[in-house]
């Protein structure tokens, strides 16, 4: 398909959004401070005027019969007030009649600001799957790496959303908080889980695309903890409290990344004890068990 705009770039999209549709409402993120992610480090968030972003999806109208979901960016276009998000989505639906999803990130904090009948809204409008970096559920790592939520924001977050029928795919980094916090990273992430029962789940591995030694210098001075990271055995070791923890119904499963070395597909909670006998054997049988090389980080 040819593109007749031109995006600002850095552009992000979910692995899954890959043959979507991507339409850039706001540019850069909204809270933009998390330690571990530089994302939008480059930009100044901003909302795009109304008539910038209609332009954008009209370019695309000579694909209409061709486009079936489309992606909102960037980072959390949720900041929005909601009756300029209606607009948005009802002229999506107006120029794409075979549209059957659109999908945005959102952050927790941001779906709990709206009222019921506002998510209500903009569920019935098309916005049904939501894309939400939960990173930890343990509120110290959440204030060490600056992610501006608490256990309690993320499940009342998600569930608010959750009840008007909206779906979410969240994630969780494996590693981010450190040997110092990765029990109670490992077992309050599975708790924030129990507690919203997810659509679709994964994990990726804490990287550092800028070196480590500059992902520490960004981690909140409020936690007075030096920053170690964890070796491929004390990962494997979190995840695995972080599996046991976990009492999914159905939610599906995923650790391919780039960055996960161990790869767990499956669907929770039937998977788990395949999930768990896997990365035992991980554990315990590094040489033999079927790992991907390492791309990222550096452990």
């Amino acid at each position: 398909m040819h593109f007749p705009i031109q995006y600002d770039e850095p552009l992000f999209r979910p692995p899954s959004e890959g043959k979507s549709l991507i339409i850039q409402i706001t540019l850069g993120c909204s809270w933009n401070e998390c330690s571990f992610c530089e994302m939008y480090t480059s930009k100044r968030f901003k909302a795009r005027k109304e008539e910038e972003v209609f332009k954008d999806i009209e370019a695309f109208s000579p694909y209409r019969d061709q486009i079936s979901k489309v992606f909102l960016a960037d980072g959390d276009p949720l900041v929005l007030s909601t009756k300029r998000f209606l607009r948005i989505l009802e002229k999506l639906k107006q120029t794409f009649p075979k549209l059957r999803r659109i999908s945005t990130y959102a952050s927790p904090s941001n779906l709990d600001k709206k009222s019921p009948a506002e998510l209500k809204d903009l569920f019935d409008a098309g916005l049904t799957l939501l894309y939400v970096g939960i990173e930890s559920g343990d509120d110290a790592v959440l204030e060490y790496i600056k992610k501006g939520e608490t256990f309690k924001t993320i499940i009342d977050g998600l569930n608010k959303s959750k009840v008007v029928g909206m779906e979410s795919s969240v994630m969780i980094i494996n590693g981010v908080g450190g040997k110092h916090f990765t029990k109670q990273h490992a077992v309050n992430s599975a708790m924030v889980l129990n507690e919203t029962q997810p659509k679709y789940a994964s994990t990726l591995v804490l990287t550092a695309h800028k070196g480590f030694e500059h992902f520490k210098t960004r981690l909140s001075a409020k936690i007075p903890v030096e920053f170690e990271m964890l070796n491929q055995f004390e990962l494997f070791t979190e995840m695995k409290l972080f599996m046991e923890t976990l009492e999914l119904d159905e939610t599906i499963f995923r650790s391919d990344h780039a960055s996960n070395i161990l790869v767990l597909k499956g669907v929770l909670g039937k998977s788990k004890q395949q999930f768990l006998e896997q990365i035992d054997f991980a554990i315990n049988h590094p040489s033999l068990a079927n790992l991907r090389p390492k791309l990222y980080g550096g452990y």
